[in-house]
């Protein structure tokens, strides 16, 4: 065969092996490929979050349903047992009880906990791994992490974050719970509200004003022990969603800590609570992604399953287009989270590409379980559906953590767009 024949042959192979694909494909339900195939992760990354699924199938999934119904779960419980096997300190630092290991490890064990099979547990892990204590493994003394970072690794702590209060939820600056000094100590009064996990917490990272120099000076992050005289716990909070996480307003009334349990330099609480909101937000990314493809799994089996007009809700053209349309969505996610990943663990600073993860999350979570529940017709607005789950949990994403507006804000900031506020004596 002459070589200007030759492409032609091997043109033909080609269209032969992608036919055989294609009948492959139809043979099959969507499925991706192995996690350590993608960009960031590596066969390492692949089994720990096998490793994980294996507990989560074990010691968590079974367990689910009572814990929703029953509106709690025993976080010091599955703490323990996620603590005992590492994964409550995957990027933590090795001498107090961490693996040692890059960020994009614990972003595998973030997507990991969306197998759970809903998003209370994962938020309350969240709460701990990547909103607590991740300004105190940078910032902060041996003293303060041997006593409240090594247990929480460990899993005989639970922490909770005290940011948000009653009249500033995403505007950090304008918290109004107040850290005085006095001699070589702290008093604490406010109020801090919808705390995740603040029930069961064995302490606190508070942010609070210290001092009073300008608003993003004047911020520290204190280690709170929740167990403290003047700490007040009330009722939780009855949830739309989230319903086995507890959430509660927690108050301080002459709260005395050690100044010592300040994190880092007083004064640059704003700062560390900015830097501690990227892996915050990387976090809201990762675990939605296994939540968003359930709702689309579900979706499909049961859509292809009910019938109406003689055929099922899948064979028609707008259920199954609208399928592959939410499915490039979660893979668009995908991509970005892995993307922003990448350039965390090499040092950048990324919270614009952080923050459009969020801001793209909370709208997916909005919009793929919205779409998804439609087609599940009655049984969609039933609570015992798993779709209805989804979509009342995934509502958070686009409220916690900074709201869709804060994000925008700040994207806005990094853009130059955002109009300056005018001073009142302009």
């Amino acid at each position: 065969m002459s070589r200007a024949l030759r492409p032609i042959r091997d043109l033909s192979c080609l269209c032969r092996r992608l036919a055989k694909s294609h009948a492959i494909i139809n043979s099959c339900s969507y499925k991706t490929w192995d996690e350590s195939e993608e960009s960031i992760y590596t066969e390492d990354h692949a089994q720990l979050m096998r490793s994980l699924r294996k507990i989560i199938d074990k010691d968590i999934n079974p367990f689910v349903d009572a814990w929703e119904e029953k509106k709690e779960f025993p976080a010091h419980t599955v703490f323990k047992i996620l603590g005992n096997a590492g994964f409550l300190g995957v990027n933590k630092p090795v001498a107090y009880g961490g693996l040692g290991l890059d960020y994009s490890y614990s972003v595998a064990v973030n997507e990991e906990l969306g197998s759970i099979l809903c998003g209370s547990i994962p938020m309350a892990i969240g709460v701990q791994v990547d909103m607590a204590t991740p300004a105190l493994a940078k910032f902060g003394s041996h003293e303060l992490k041997e006593k409240f970072l090594a247990p929480s690794i460990r899993g005989d702590y639970v922490a909770c974050l005290g940011v948000s209060e009653t009249g500033s939820g995403s505007d950090v600056a304008s918290i109004k719970t107040r850290a005085q000094t006095d001699g070589d100590d702290l008093i604490i009064n406010g109020e801090k509200m919808w705390i995740t996990n603040a029930a069961q917490a064995d302490w606190m990272c508070m942010i609070a004003t210290t001092n009073d120099k300008a608003v993003h000076s004047s911020k520290s992050l204190i280690c709170v022990p929740m167990d403290l005289p003047g700490i007040t716990i009330a009722n939780r909070i009855d949830k739309i969603g989230m319903h086995s996480s507890d959430t509660s307003r927690v108050t301080f009334d002459d709260v005395r800590v050690p100044r010592s349990n300040i994190i880092g330099e007083e004064g640059a609480g704003f700062m560390y609570q900015m830097i501690q909101f990227q892996e915050e937000r990387l976090f809201s990314g990762a675990t939605a992604l296994k939540l968003l493809q359930r709702a689309i799994d579900s979706t499909i089996d049961y859509a292809r399953n009910r019938q109406i007009f003689g055929g099922s809700v899948l064979d028609h053209q707008s259920v199954h287009f609208r399928m592959a349309e939410l499915q490039t969505e979660v893979e668009m996610l995908r991509s970005m989270v892995y993307r922003v990943v990448g350039l965390y663990i090499k040092g950048h600073d990324v919270t614009p590409l952080a923050s459009m993860v969020k801001l793209k999350a909370g709208r997916l979570g909005r919009e793929i379980t919205d779409a998804c529940l439609q087609y599940w017709g009655g049984m969609g607005f039933s609570s015992e559906s798993i779709i209805s789950r989804l979509y009342r949990d995934s509502r958070l994403i686009s409220i916690g953590g900074g709201a869709d507006e804060v994000m925008l804000s700040i994207l806005c900031k990094y853009m130059g767009t955002l109009p300056k506020l005018k001073r009142k004596n302009d």
